[in-house]
């Protein structure tokens, strides 16, 4: 694979990358995000975890625009996105569990149908296809049709369209669930990659060696609300261990939170 590919050098250090104050969104009687109050830096790898239903995937649709929230404020690098929704996707890239795509276009066209959508200039648009169908071995496969591809090789092609107009937050739900070891380890590579550069990335993942591996932070949510953060080494001192899993620290936080509440 070739060098890490190089991202605009445009990050503005003087906002967080992700600000939410207050948040909250119901879905008719049930409390979906409750009083959420998360930053994330500029630069952060960052991961959000929490059990099934906890708020995870609500949360990173309405930072994404695709919900709206009923209180609270979401600023994107000092942006809000709810009162400039399209400055804040400009900026913005989510990629959810299930890749969707156009299965009768190639990657290669799929890739350049993308760049179009977010006006990236069409010289530029092929520069940065060819390195991402590079940098994710998908080069043998670039004229070929997407719907005969496997789930692994359909996530691929889905995140290196949502890199393809260089986003400065990059929001990934579940990116490593039902892919082979082979793929998952090019798509870590990548968003480690992304990282170095420059770039924000909010992961969510079931696989909690994942997150202890690659985060620098680590948020924990239960009932719609952050319930803890930290390093891990942070978190470890939450629950008075200093050697334990993340896996223990996740079980330990989510049990005395259900207690509490």
């Amino acid at each position: 694979m070739t060098a890490a590919l190089s991202l605009v050098s445009n990050r503005d250090a003087s906002h967080p990358a992700l600000q939410l104050t207050s948040v909250r969104k119901t879905f008719g009687p049930k409390i979906a995000v409750e009083r959420m109050d998360l930053t994330v830096q500029p630069g952060e790898f960052y991961a959000l975890l929490g059990p099934n239903g906890a708020g995870k995937t609500t949360t990173l649709r309405m930072v994404a625009g695709l919900l709206r929230p009923d209180a609270g404020t979401i600023r994107i690098f000092g942006t809000d996105a709810v009162k400039d929704p399209i400055a804040a996707k400009r900026i913005t890239a989510w990629l959810p569990d299930e890749p969707m795509l156009y299965d009768k276009l190639t990657p290669l066209e799929y890739l350049e149908f993308v760049a179009g959508l977010w006006s990236v200039t069409p010289a530029i648009a092929e520069k940065k296809a060819a390195e991402l169908i590079d940098v994710l071995d998908l080069g043998p496969h670039r004229n070929t049709r997407c719907e005969g591809f496997s789930r692994g090789m359909k996530q691929k092609v889905a995140l290196a369209g949502a890199l393809i107009h260089d986003p400065r937050l990059i929001m990934l739900d579940e990116p490593l669930t039902g892919i082979d070891a082979a793929i998952a380890r090019q798509v870590k590579d990548l968003l480690t990659a992304r990282v170095r550069d420059g770039a924000t990335i909010i992961l969510t993942t079931h696989i909690l060696e994942v997150a202890e591996r690659l985060a620098n932070r680590i948020g924990i949510v239960n009932h719609g609300r952050l319930v803890a953060e930290g390093t891990l080494t942070e978190l470890r001192a939450m629950t008075g261990g200093s050697n334990t899993t993340l896996e223990d620290v996740f079980l330990s936080l989510t049990a005395r939170e259900a207690l509490a509440s």
